[in-house]
């Protein structure tokens, strides 16, 4: 009954592997986690200077206190349209792998909600959508209450390739 590849065992230590605090976020009006320990800081938005030669949803970079960061726009990067930033939109500065080590880097999102701690029994794998849909940056969906949230794992929604290109914008 699992996915297809892995086997019920497998989702099992999976999941519990994925409990612990996420910081939860808003996006396109549907709800996004990553987990805390990815999160450097939530800061609101900053002028963005932009970088010629990035990937679309590559919005440029930010002068945070001396460092210059490169910022992804995840609306851009999940093809959703694109809106007029308000009081409420921020960037939530997260650490990921990159083939040099950690990197900083700004993702812009609409809103940032709350921090839940989520058990492993309310994870589930994300669904099969068939070979033709990606959704390896999904690590589960939590069912919360009425709704589901997304847990995001960062390091996959900026893939390698991606982040090397905007650790060179930096």
């Amino acid at each position: 009954m699992g996915r297809p590849g892995h086997t019920v065992d497998e989702e099992i230590v999976c999941t519990t592997d994925r409990e612990g605090k996420y910081l939860t976020f808003s996006l396109g009006g549907e709800e996004y986690g990553i987990g805390i320990l990815k999160i450097r800081e939530i800061i609101g938005m900053l002028p963005i200077t932009s970088v010629p030669e990035t990937p679309h949803f590559v919005k440029g970079v930010i002068n945070l206190r001396g460092k210059v960061i490169p910022v992804a726009d995840l609306r851009l990067r999940f093809g959703m349209p694109v809106i007029a930033y308000t009081e409420r939109t921020c960037i939530i500065v997260v650490e990921m792998r990159g083939a040099g080590g950690l990197v900083s880097v700004g993702i812009v999102v609409d809103a940032v909600s709350e921090v839940l701690n989520i058990k492993a029994d309310e994870i589930e794998a994300p669904p099969a959508f068939g070979a033709r849909l990606n959704t390896d940056y999904i690590l589960g969906m939590a069912k919360m209450g009425k709704g589901v949230k997304l847990l995001l794992d960062i390091d996959r929604v900026l893939a390698s390739q991606d982040l090397s290109v905007m650790k060179e914008a930096a």
